[in-house]
């Protein structure tokens, strides 16, 4: 929380032209229709606010509050500061996007936080999420991290009653070297 709070503007700047297209569609094509989306860990809104264009009802939740006045004053209509642990919807969402945010939770936490997503979800909902590839767990660059490989995902799914759909690998678009692990996740 701090290094986002210290960082918030930077961050906002650095990832607004990540290009997140292929991730994107996979995650609207298994949606398949205009709805209701939970963007977990918004961050800078570019996600928030392109699904929002699109039509979709989009919830942007995130802790970081110079993160929700930066997703107010781009034009997000639904934004909440908070955790995603915290969630407490019903059955409310056609889909979860949560691209690198359930990342900074640790392994026992984000089974809960699972649990309450599949809860968040309307029936036959779908969830995406990405995290960075391995195996380390423990705080990096002055945050935490939990790595993930698809053995060690599969199963915090089978404890939190999710099912993972699929699963690919991408590589950072900025060149910085990061090796990324996606999920796409249904109730």
């Amino acid at each position: 929380m701090d290094y986002y709070t210290k960082n918030a503007q930077e961050y906002i700047e650095k990832t607004q032209s990540i290009d997140m297209t292929t991730e994107i569609n996979k995650f609207l094509e298994a949606i398949d229709k205009i709805g209701t989306i939970l963007d977990l860990g918004f961050g800078s809104g570019k996600d928030s606010l392109y699904f929002q264009n699109l039509g979709y009802e989009v919830y942007s939740i995130d802790p970081t509050k110079e993160f929700c006045e930066n997703g107010r004053k781009i034009g997000l209509t639904h934004v909440i500061e908070g955790c995603a642990q915290d969630i407490d919807f019903q059955e409310k969402f056609d889909g979860i996007w949560a691209c690198a945010s359930l990342l900074h939770i640790s392994s026992e936490d984000l089974i809960q936080t699972l649990k309450k997503c599949k809860n968040a979800l309307k029936q036959d909902g779908f969830m995406y999420a990405s995290f960075k590839y391995g195996e380390y767990e423990g705080v990096r660059d002055d945050r935490f991290y939990n790595d993930m490989t698809l053995e060690k995902f599969v199963k915090i799914c089978d404890k939190s009653e999710m099912d993972c759909l699929e699963s690919w690998i991408t590589y950072d678009k900025q060149n910085r070297g990061n090796k990324w692990i996606n999920f796409l996740l249904c109730k």
